[in-house]
């Protein structure tokens, strides 16, 4: 871990956020001189963020508690086109209005993490949209083209492992250029000295650190994190039955307390140090924790990060509504409900899905032959069972449940 004199990079590098950066003796005298200003980039594909976005979101978090402004860039221009980084193929072009509905989902989450206002210190939420809409295509080529060339940005590993995967269109390949745009319009409208991201970011971001030395005579900064994966190698912020949503209208607070309950024993160091603000000397105690001792330490990740988000009281009735189940068998008020026709009847797997416990029937199907499905608290066998009203319990609904963890309850339409 390097050492750095500033409270802003020391505290990214000690957590585990940072990857490269740029000019990293440079970037730390100007936070030692500070404040500075730094920024990230959301393209708003989706009405909610996922989990994976979480170490983006928590590095602004850092940069305004030790003393800075962070920058939440809305992609509402750049989510026209779609950033080809780290995509096998060209993303769905989205409507203007299926825009703005994103936009307005994912914006919701920021507060939750981020102080806004008018002062110094404050965060700011800017639109790239507010400039990038207003561009006019020939003058943008002739004053800003001619600092790109296209066998640089083909060298780029972003750009030569699309290739190597499937065609890129022009429409893609113009996204780079344009968030290089956005750090330099940024600089100027908000003094913005630092752009963040994810490691595949990297290439798009020098090229906003070259636009703005060529154009402006501007020191610009890079910062990038490590590919996060879990342990067992899969994607952050997606599980076999979905992604892992921020807002609650989409995953409810409870079993976004159980994504993190349920990590693996490797992660539990890592993640505790970046989903958390728990002190660093507390984190080393819990992640030496052996047996089954660890699974305290799974419970605290699990309430510090769902506080961070919902709130320390959802975070407390998600941890009870969890006891109250695994502990004394209840069916706890506070576990997901879904809403079925059980008059009419509801195949049960057919419920599988709709609780997010498969994808689809046949993987629910395999779920039950493998007699990892029980019906209040009851385990099944039949995989063409019907759920009806005959099957509610004393609470007025229905406990459906996948192994020891993942739990429904399913009510009368």
């Amino acid at each position: 871990m390097r050492k750095f004199k500033s409270e802003f990079l020391n505290t990214l590098s000690a957590r585990g956020f940072v990857h490269q950066i740029s000019d990293p003796e440079a970037l730390d005298a100007a936070a030692v001189a500070g404040p500075i200003t730094g920024y990230i980039g959301f393209d708003a594909t989706a009405t909610s963020l996922h989990a994976g976005s979480l170490v983006q979101i928590m590095m602004l978090r850092w940069m305004q508690k030790t003393g800075h402004r962070p920058i939440a860039l809305m992609g509402g221009g750049t989510t026209k086109i779609g950033d080809p980084s780290g995509k096998d193929e060209a993303r769905r072009l989205l409507t203007v209005e299926q825009i703005a509905t994103n936009l307005a989902g994912v914006k919701q989450v920021f507060a939750k993490f981020l102080s806004f206002g008018a002062g110094p210190g404050d965060a700011v939420m800017v639109n790239n949209a507010d400039w990038l809409d207003r561009l006019n295509y020939i003058e943008f080529l002739r004053d800003y083209g001619v600092h790109f060339t296209v066998n640089r940005m083909l060298a780029f590993d972003s750009v030569k492992l699309r290739l190597e995967r499937d065609s890129l269109t022009f429409l893609e390949f113009n996204y780079m250029i344009l968030q290089a745009y956005d750090f330099l319009e940024l600089s100027r409208r908000n003094a913005c000295v630092l752009q963040m991201g994810g490691s595949d970011q990297w290439g798009n971001i020098i090229n906003g650190i070259e636009l703005g030395r060529r154009v402006d005579g501007r020191s610009l900064f890079a910062l990038t994190t490590p590919l996060l994966t879990t342990a067992s190698g899969a994607k952050m912020g997606k599980t076999a039955a979905g992604a892992i949503w921020l807002n609650a209208d989409l995953l409810s607070p409870y079993d976004y307390w159980q994504y993190w309950r349920n990590a693996e024993d490797a992660d539990v160091g890592r993640f505790l140090k970046l989903y958390t603000e728990l002190p660093l000397d507390e984190i080393e105690r819990l992640a030496g924790l052996g047996g089954s001792e660890i699974n305290e330490a799974k419970k605290l990740l699990a309430i510090e990060a769902t506080a961070l988000l919902h709130g320390r009281a959802a975070a407390a009735e998600a941890a009870e509504t969890a006891r109250r189940t695994f502990e004394e068998g209840a069916s706890a008020v506070g576990l997901p409900t879904i809403s079925l026709d059980l008059k009419t009847g509801v195949g049960l797997l057919q419920a599988c899905v709709a609780a997010g416990f498969a994808s689809s029937n046949g993987e629910a199907r395999r779920h039950v032959q493998g007699g990892a499905i029980r019906v209040n608290d009851t385990a099944v066998s039949d995989e063409k069972m019907t759920l009806t009203l005959a099957h509610l319990n004393g609470d007025g609904v229905i406990k459906l449940s996948m192994g020891k963890k993942k739990h429904a309850l399913l009510k009368p339409l």
